[in-house]
């Protein structure tokens, strides 16, 4: 079996933390790992199966000369934009976890439970885009969904996660956690526009002229993307103050009437999918339930009161790794697959 040569472009930050941490615990044949991040980061190690490897500095010289068979990009959009062309050009695959590349034509928006035909595109460019965390959970529950039944608009309300926005908003919850408990009326440190301990804000991302927010509207054009489908969808996107993953209520409405049952039958077969609904003992699925695995938890599965056609259900995944890390290491390893 042939062994890769791996390069992590943002290897110090919290993705390629745990790109790093899932390359070392599944079965991928790596020759050569080489960490790449900002100036600030060189000088520091990653450990990687028991080595100390040094971090170097992303460069359009090291990309293009380094020989790499695969490169993870989770630095950051204007990094991506940067440097993810060079890293093609040299014949490596790029596995961009930005949002630069996910809408362009050419690029396709890859969560390999779905769409795993798709990756076949990424000689278009070299490059293979990675969803948006929210996207990911909620379309590998979708789309077994909307094969068997049909879908004809779905309403989500999501509640995200700090870790959502990197180490400095885990950073920040703790922080402002801390100081309200002991009284302290320090609150500058807040990558967040309003105090996130012990609140929530409706707010993620910038808001647009519609009056929905970038990361809404993430949601409604990548998952008619990675389906290859047009039904209606609309969200409302929330951070809440929990470090790490995110959770969202999925109203599914159908073409046909559809029962709980049949909705619980098809989830339970679905790949990477785990239902727990069990609440007569107060089972179903929560953040802490979620983080740090490499599944998508479904719950609360029920149907309209009114609406005989539309089911309500709740699902949890760690968005670091299934909504990032996971599903990008998901995508090389069908890439290889299928090269294969």
């Amino acid at each position: 079996m042939k062994e890769f040569k791996v390069a992590i472009v943002g290897a110090s930050g919290a993705v390629g933390e745990e790109i790093i941490s899932i390359l070392e615990s599944v079965d991928f044949k790596i020759k050569e790992l080489i960490p790449l991040a900002s100036a600030k980061s060189v000088g520091k190690n990653i450990i990687f199966k028991n080595k100390q490897i040094p971090i170097q500095e992303t460069t359009h010289q090291i990309l293009k000369q380094s020989n790499c068979d695969i490169v993870f990009f989770s630095a950051g959009g204007n990094v991506s934009a940067e440097f993810a062309p060079s890293a093609a050009e040299s014949g490596a695959l790029v596995i961009d976890n930005t949002s630069f590349f996910r809408m362009q034509n050419d690029i396709p928006l890859i969560v390999p439970e779905v769409n795993a035909e798709d990756i076949k595109l990424w000689k278009n460019k070299g490059i293979i885009a990675n969803p948006n965390c929210s996207t990911i959970q909620m379309v590998q529950v979708l789309a077994p969904l909307h094969k068997e039944f049909n879908i004809q608009r779905v309403d989500v309300s999501t509640y995200q996660a700090v870790s959502g926005a990197g180490k400095k908003g885990m950073e920040s919850l703790l922080i402002q956690t801390s100081n309200i408990i002991n009284n302290s009326n320090d609150k500058n440190f807040n990558v967040f526009p309003h105090e996130i301990a012990f609140n929530l804000i409706p707010h993620i991302d910038v808001f647009l002229d519609n009056g929905y927010t970038k990361e809404e509207i993430k949601m409604i054009k990548e998952t008619n993307k990675i389906m290859h489908s047009d039904f209606q969808i609309s969200a409302t996107c929330v951070r809440v103050p929990i470090l790490r993953s995110h959770s969202e209520s999925i109203s599914i409405k159908f073409n046909t009437q559809v029962t709980a049952q049949k909705v619980r039958k098809v989830l339970e077969s679905a790949q990477n999918i785990v239902v727990v609904d069990d609440i007569n003992n107060n089972k179903y699925p929560m953040p802490i339930t979620a983080t740090n695995t490499d599944n998508t938890y479904v719950g609360r599965i029920r149907e309209d009161y009114f609406d005989k056609n539309t089911i309500h259900l709740f699902c949890v995944a760690d968005q670091i790794r299934v909504g990032a890390a996971t599903n990008a290491i998901r995508i090389a390893k069908k890439w290889i697959e299928m090269r294969d």
